[in-house]
This record gives C-alpha cells, structure tokens and sequence, in this order.
C-alpha cells in the first residue's frame, strides 16, 4: 500500500505561481508512474499531468499544457506539480495519483492523496 500525501495548495491571484508536492510513504513509488488531477465542484475529476517512473514520459492536459510543469526526485519519493501563469479557472481540489501504467482516466489509477486546495482569484 503507497500513502500519498499532497501539500502547497492555497490561495493565489491569477498569473501567480504555486508548487504542488506529493511525497509518499514507500519505496515502491519511485517504480510507479505518477499522476495529477483535478475536480472543481460540479466537474468531473480532470486529467492534468503524468510523468512516469523513469521521468523519460510526460504527459499534460490541454488546458494546462505550456503552464504547468510536472517532475520527480524518487530519492525523496516525491512529485511536484509547477503551477504558473494561473486562472481562475484552475481553481479545484488538486490529486496527486500514482499506478504502475500511465492513463489519463482517473479510473485506472490505485493510489491517491486526500487532495490539497488551489483558489485562485481573479
């Protein structure tokens, strides 16, 4: 069993910056690809990135693609996600996920985090 934990979140103004991290509980981590999605309230849980085990494939949603920047130091068994030139509409509870298979279907992935808040104002 992998716990993830996911921590950054907050308040920011649109264009600003934040860094989410996602740091798990086991070595195994560093073995599985790792995902981030987000659910705004009333929306279905979104696709944002994914980068796997060995950091060779990344993969974004389109809405985030050129301003987002996902990355791993599985020594500290950790993910991020770089948050930048951020909207309004980026504002939502944002998951860190991890599996052994890259998906962009929140469906297919085993481990999750409890999700941490990004707001952003306009």
């Amino acid at each position: 069993q992998v716990r993830l934990v996911e921590s950054g979140g907050g308040l920011v103004q649109a264009g600003g910056s934040l860094r989410l991290s996602c740091a798990a509980s086991e070595r195994t981590f560093s073995s599985l690809t790792v995902g981030w999605f987000r659910q705004a309230p009333g929306k279905e849980r979104e696709f944002v990135a994914a980068i796997t085990w060995s950091r060779r494939n990344i993969f974004y949603g389109d809405s985030v693609e050129g301003r987002f920047t996902i990355s791993r130091d599985n020594a500290k068994n950790t993910a991020y996600l770089q948050m930048s030139s951020l909207k309004p509409e980026d504002t939502a509870v944002y998951y860190c996920a991890a599996d052994l298979d890259y998906s962009r279907n929140w469906r297919d992935y085993e481990y999750w985090g409890q999700g941490t808040q990004v707001t952003v104002s306009s």
